[in-house]
């Protein structure tokens, strides 16, 4: 019991500002990604990874990455800027099979 009412405590001293507000909407849609795997996955009975989690990662990725930018953290930058290239290029490549319906 205390350690929740140390967590409450420092939950009331955090200051939410427009860019943590940023951060949160960032995290919100990085998480969909894994929500709309797990969506897909259950469906089809077998592990897979729709279109849609690549462009949640995209979304997701740019705005933790000006979130990062915002703060000054280079180890979060270096995370999302390289994990971006990633979920681009996988995109490209869904595009370039696919054509572009694919989008």
């Amino acid at each position: 019991m205390v350690f929740f009412s140390h967590v409450i405590e420092y939950l009331s001293h955090l200051k939410l500002d427009t860019w943590a507000a940023l951060g949160m909407v960032a995290q919100g849609l990085f998480f969909m990604r894994f929500f709309v795997q797990w969506l897909a996955s259950e469906k089809a009975k077998a592990s897979i990874v729709p279109n849609s989690f690549w462009y949640f990662s995209v979304m997701g990725g740019s705005l933790l990455l000006i979130y990062a930018i915002i703060r000054h953290d280079p180890v979060f930058i270096l995370g999302q800027a390289g994990g971006l290239l990633i979920y681009i290029r996988n995109l490209h490549l869904i595009h370039k099979r696919n054509g572009p319906e694919a989008l």
